[in-house]
This record gives structure tokens, sequence and C-alpha cells, in this order.
């Protein structure tokens, strides 16, 4: 929690790189590389009502994040993110709301980790590996860091751009290297999107805003003042 930046970032990889070699190494728990199926409630055997679900989740943790964000609490979080030494200056012991926010975020992610179990149904310790982090990460830098909508958009960018891509590799064979195009489209995007898509897109309208001129009203002359 005293980490800053990167710093904290190249932490949090060594602890799941940890946790990942737990995993294959527990066999008895974890079935290693393996993994094990579990059986699901019948409810989530439609897949209809498992999306509706899920999509029901998305919402609920939409609208709880956008009010935590708004919350008083919130606002510290947002100084802290902007300065934290001057929010330190103020009074406010930083270190206590980092651990706050670590607590949502693990629930979060928490909650869609254990969906993403329920959805294949089938648990190895693929999970565990780069590949998660990366896609996450890819999804919040394209779609803007600081947002909420930012993420949910870059989800869906990638997943279109996976699926299309992947899809065209059966008649073309050029497209057999998908990962490539896909990550062509990631540079694109860093390059003409470079706060991600919402947030260039809020930076956009913020600076066409402020060169929208006012119009100045003048207030009307008082009986008997002359020039």
């Amino acid at each position: 929690m005293r980490l800053k930046s990167h710093f904290f970032a190249m932490l949090t990889l060594a602890v799941s790189g940890l946790f990942l070699v737990l995993a294959e190494k527990w066999r008895t728990l974890t079935h290693g590389n393996d993994g094990f199926t579990f059986r699901a409630p019948e409810f989530f055997k439609d897949r209809m009502m498992f999306y509706l679900l899920v999509l029901a989740c998305l919402v609920l943790v939409y609208l709880f994040l956008r009010r935590f964000v708004h919350s008083p609490l919130g606002r510290v979080l947002i100084a802290v993110r902007e300065n934290e030494q001057r929010t330190k200056s103020l009074g406010f012991q930083t270190l206590h709301y980092k651990v706050i926010a670590s607590v949502v975020a693990g629930f979060v992610a928490s909650l869609a980790g254990s969906l993403y179990a329920v959805s294949l149904r089938f648990v190895n310790t693929s999970v565990l590996t780069m590949d998660i982090t990366l896609d996450a990460l890819l999804m919040t830098i394209i779609g803007g860091v600081g947002t909420l909508i930012g993420p949910i958009i870059g989800a869906g960018v990638i997943e279109l751009a996976q699926h299309y891509l992947s899809g065209l590799a059966k008649e073309y064979p050029i497209f057999e290297r998908w990962i490539i195009f896909f990550g062509i489209i990631y540079i694109l995007a860093v390059i003409f999107f470079p706060r991600g898509i919402v947030g260039t897109l809020r930076h956009a309208f913020m600076k066409h805003k402020k060169k929208v001129p006012k119009v100045e009203v003048a207030a009307p002359a008082r009986k008997g003042l002359t020039k």
C-alpha cells in the first residue's frame, strides 16, 4: 500500500505470480494444470438467463461504483490520485483510503471471477496467468483510465476484435496470425485515443466547451447617470 505508480503494479504482478505457482504445486486442491470441473446450479444452465444475471450484476456494480466515486470517500480517493502529498497536508490518512479502494476493487474482481468460472464450469491455473491480467489492462487503457464506462467500452472493442479477427482466419489465411492485427489495432487506439476512447472524447468536449465564447449581458443603466 505504500508503493506508488509502476512499483505498485510490478508488486501486484509478482504476488499474482506467487499465487500461480501455489496453484500449480498444490495439486491436491487445484489439480494443477489439469484443473477440475464442477456442477453449476440448474438456473445457470440456460445461457440466456445467465446472460441476464451477468448483465444485472454489471448494472448494479456500475451504479454502486458510480455512487462510490461521487461520495465524500470517492472524492478523497480522486484527490489522492491527483496529488497525494497535498491530500496528506489536508489531514487525510491516505493509506487508509488506499486500503478501502483495494478492498472494493478486490470485491468487484472476485465477483467477476466467480461469474467467469460459473460460465465455463471449468477452472484451471490459466485463470491466474498474465493473459487475464493483460486483457483487463488493455480493456481499461483502450476504454479510458479513470472512467467507469470506459472499461466497458474497451471490453466490447477487444472482444469484438478478437471474435471477428479469429473468424476471418477461416476464410483468409493472412488472418491466421490475427494477434498481430490485434496488436496493430491496439497501437492505433493508443495513438488516436491517448486518454482512451472515453477520456479522449471527454477531453475534446471540455476543450470545445471552453472555446465557446460567453455572451455577456450589459447591466441596464440607471436613470440620472450620464456618460
